[in-house]
């Protein structure tokens, strides 16, 4: 049997014709030409083997995805966010047999498996002999906070094509942010093309640059982090945007402060919704802006678990199996219907809603009983404080290196708008004890991000914790 993903997405191509698939820097490629790249690509690649692909958001890299996957290649997506040796690693541990990049010299010299982009779409095309029955992708974890690991999934795109499918009173116009080569980027730009949108893409993230798009394109669908959303919201042009064309607003990657989400849903209308999901099983929970209406503590919220995935409770962690699964870690046996471990920390209300309090890494154990602060409550609590635009919280070396401190990263609205002390203040009055408030807060223009979008505290802690064998203590 073919599978179902690749038919569904040649019959989007070859239908589509002369529609608006990508628009790019003033560009435009429709569904034939895209369908030409396509079959230009797939000409240039071998059968079966592992095809790693580093690039950018650009109309070649998802059709390149789709061209190896046609000749029955696994694709390894390496992450933008990767250091280079985690991307020389993956490259290794999953057994590349060709490596098409936009930056050959990011590559060890005189490797025969690198080729470009360009090289393969530079030859005549031919369409495939037959379709296989399935496909396989890998994505390594963001590496936020570890080594990576490579993540398989499968039957995921099989349940995309079950799901999209074209909106039959007009195709709507998608805003690509996220790298096409992470999760919820790959899963964004294939949704779209099953659903024969439009998709605009975006190289990188700027707040302005979204407004625009969103006005100039009528965008009516995208997808944003926490961090991204706050600067989108704090942008001088958010007032005069129109972005009443956004009929669904997708917030994910981590749990978003319930002010932020308050004020997206105030601004952007009841087109807002929130979910939760991992690059190991990308739907666990979802919560829609009709759910949050007249319940303000659902804001904390992720929401309920999706059907066709389980979700419990174990030791305060969250495990979850079920459809949204992946096949595995590459090289370790098939997760099957096993639990996974998201190492997420969390609690179920009466109603089925999930609360996420922390990464059980995020964990800081401090005070004079070893009390156990969750950093992302802390992070909320002083997100409430009108002068703080973003605030990041995590644990660093006491004295000595032994115990921890809760230490705070702010972005005040404005340079000098509060002090280390009022930031503490802050803190001290919302919870009443003193394990709460940060012993040290330090002020910074930005918080630094990965390429996907989140907080990267990984390089938040880095500094206080070199030198550390562990770094917890």
């Amino acid at each position: 049997m073919e599978s179902l993903f690749l038919t569904r997405v040649l019959d989007a191509l070859r239908s589509g014709g002369d529609e608006v698939l990508f628009s790019q820097d003033g560009l435009e490629t429709g569904y034939g030409h895209a369908l030409d790249l396509v079959r230009r690509m797939y000409a240039g690649l071998p059968e079966h083997g592992v095809v790693a692909i580093d690039a950018g958001n650009r109309p070649e890299t998802v059709l390149l995805q789709i061209a190896a996957q046609l000749r029955g290649s696994t694709v390894l997506l390496v992450a933008a966010s990767a250091s280079s040796p985690d991307r020389l690693a993956a490259v290794e541990a999953a057994g590349v047999t060709i490596l098409v990049t936009e930056q050959p010299s990011d590559w060890p010299a005189g490797d025969a498996r690198v080729t470009t982009l360009d090289e393969l779409v530079d030859r005549e095309g031919t369409d495939p002999a037959e379709l296989p029955e399935s496909v396989t992708a890998i994505f390594p974890t963001g590496g936020t906070t570890g080594a990576p690991k490579l993540i398989r999934h499968s039957g995921i795109y099989d349940g995309m094509a079950h799901i999209f499918a074209p909106d039959p009173a007009a195709p709507g116009r998608t805003l690509l942010i996220a790298p096409m080569t992470h999760m919820t980027g790959n899963a964004t730009v294939l949704g779209a093309i099953l659903r024969r949108e439009s998709v605009v893409l975006l190289r990188g993230f700027d707040a302005g640059t979204v407004l625009d798009a969103i006005a100039e394109h009528r965008i009516t669908t995208l997808s944003l982090t926490p961090a991204r959303l706050a600067a989108v919201l704090d942008h001088p042009a958010m007032t005069s945007t129109d972005v009443s064309s956004v009929r669904q607003l997708s917030l994910g990657a981590a749990p978003l402060p319930p002010r932020r989400l308050a004020q997206a849903l105030e601004v952007f209308g009841p087109v807002v919704g929130q979910g939760y999901g991992l690059t190991e099983a990308p739907m666990i929970a979802s919560i829609s802006a009709a759910e949050l209406g007249g319940r303000p503590e659902r804001l904390e919220s992720v929401g309920r678990i999706v059907p066709g995935m389980e979700a419990r409770i174990d030791d305060g962690e969250v495990l979850v199996r079920g459809l949204a699964m992946m096949v595995g870690y590459h090289g370790s046996a098939p997760i099957g219907d096993g639990w996974l471990r998201t190492g997420d920390l969390g609690r179920f209300d009466e109603e089925g809603y999930l609360y996420l309090l922390d990464r059980a890494n995020d964990v800081i154990v401090t005070g004079e009983h070893g009390t156990k602060v969750y950093s992302t409550v802390v992070e909320n609590a002083l997100a409430r404080h009108p002068l703080i635009r973003s605030v990041a919280v995590f644990g660093v070396p006491g004295d000595g290196g032994e115990g921890e401190r809760v230490h705070a990263v702010v972005v005040p609205v404005a340079s000098g708008a509060l002090s280390a002390e009022e930031v503490r203040a802050e803190a001290r009055e919302f919870f009443g004890r003193e394990h709460f408030v940060p012993s040290d807060v330090d002020f910074a223009d930005t918080l630094p991000l990965t390429a996907i979008g989140k907080v990267d505290k990984r390089a938040l802690r880095e500094p206080f914790w070199a030198g550390h064998r562990r770094h917890i203590a």
